[in-house]
Order: structure tokens, then sequence, then C-alpha cells
């Protein structure tokens, strides 16, 4: 059986040494593990170009690599020509 959970928000900053310095002290009595989540202002946001790359290398997609999941050739479709 999985322990309950608890969610704190707070606010911090990571260093130079990549620590995270938390701007105010946590309620909690330590020491203790915990899990920790964290979200990036969205100037931090990843390139187009990361994510295909990152895309690419998850494995998640490797049945995109099987000759039967290759069902078009160049000859299907029209060409797509951008005049934007």
């Amino acid at each position: 059986m999985q322990a309950a959970t608890q969610a704190i928000e707070t606010i911090g900053t990571i260093d130079a040494q990549h620590h995270l310095v938390l701007d105010e002290t946590l309620p909690i009595a330590g020491p203790t593990r915990v899990r920790v989540s964290h979200l990036l202002p969205e100037d931090s946001d990843i390139s187009e170009t990361e994510w295909l790359q990152a895309a690419a290398a998850d494995p998640a997609f490797d049945f995109l690599k099987d000759p039967e999941e290759d069902i078009y050739t160049l000859s299907d479709g029209r060409p797509f020509h951008d005049e934007g």
C-alpha cells in the first residue's frame, strides 16, 4: 500500500551549482525523503529542435522503424507549396 502524499507549494531558485534553494523553510520535520516537481518559466522552454530530437530518441516511437509502418511513397498525395 502506498503512503498518502501531501503537496506543499513554495518558490525557490536553482543556483550555479544546480542546487535548489527555497525562499522559505518548509513546514516539515526532517530529515525525510521528498518528491520534488518543478515548473520552469516559459522563457526556459526547450527549442523545437531539442523537442524533435528528444521525440526521435524516445523508444516509445520505435515501432515507426518497422518496415510495415512505412506505408507511403513519394508518389502518394500532392505537393504542398507554402506561399506565406
